[in-house]
């Protein structure tokens, strides 16, 4: 067995490999928040906005995954790992970088009643998820000799989340687009890592 189908659980490759998904989760956040800032509301931008999220979804679901070659339940628990690392890394660059320039609006903060702390726990958990449902239809994949590249991976995924999204919207129930669009990835995602755990069962 090679080390490109062994589950990885080294302690500085989860270091090294949450790091990156930090830093990959922190460059879609300031994309999506210079969108935001920089393009009159409208279509075109909330559609701008639904790319980054489902593309910054990509990434927190599927890059731990890969990073940890999940095969095994090894291989899962190493991309929640580096997942729950990705999502601290986040939190040290927006501590340091985003919140003294105030990148994000009030609103954002109105939400847990002017706390700036509020969303931290949701983002842990949120992000730690999402690497151990991508771990889980990653090793799912590859027990069926399937295609693991992260494109194949994700596109189910996408097309699911993208017709959620359209349902949202021809149903008019007043949800933005990338809040539906979020919604929908993460969803769709557990329904499929649902199916690989019953699958094996």
């Amino acid at each position: 067995m090679t080390s490109a189908t062994m589950d990885r659980s080294e302690f500085r490759h989860v270091l090294l490999s949450g790091t990156i998904v930090g830093v990959v989760t922190a460059a879609a956040v300031i994309l999506y928040l210079l969108v935001a800032r920089l393009l009159s509301p409208g279509m075109v931008t909330s559609l701008l906005e639904t790319v980054i999220v489902l593309a910054g979804g990509v990434a927190a679901a599927f890059l731990p995954g890969s990073f940890a070659s999940s095969r095994a339940t090894q291989g899962i628990a190493s991309a929640a790992a580096i997942g729950l690392w990705g999502t601290i890394v986040f939190m040290a660059i927006d501590i340091i970088l985003l919140r003294p320039f105030h990148a994000f609006p009030w609103t954002w903060d109105a939400i847990g009643g002017g706390s700036t702390w509020w969303y931290l726990p949701v983002w842990w958990m949120l992000g730690t998820f999402l690497a151990w449902m991508g771990g889980v239809v990653t090793a799912g994949r590859a027990a069926r000799g399937g295609d693991v590249a992260i494109p194949a991976l994700a596109l189910p995924v996408v097309v699911g989340a993208a017709i959620i999204t359209l349902g949202v919207t021809l149903a008019r129930l007043h949800i933005d687009l990338p809040v539906a669009a979020g919604a929908g990835f993460t969803l769709v995602l557990t329904v499929l890592a649902v199916a690989v755990i019953v699958r094996k069962g």
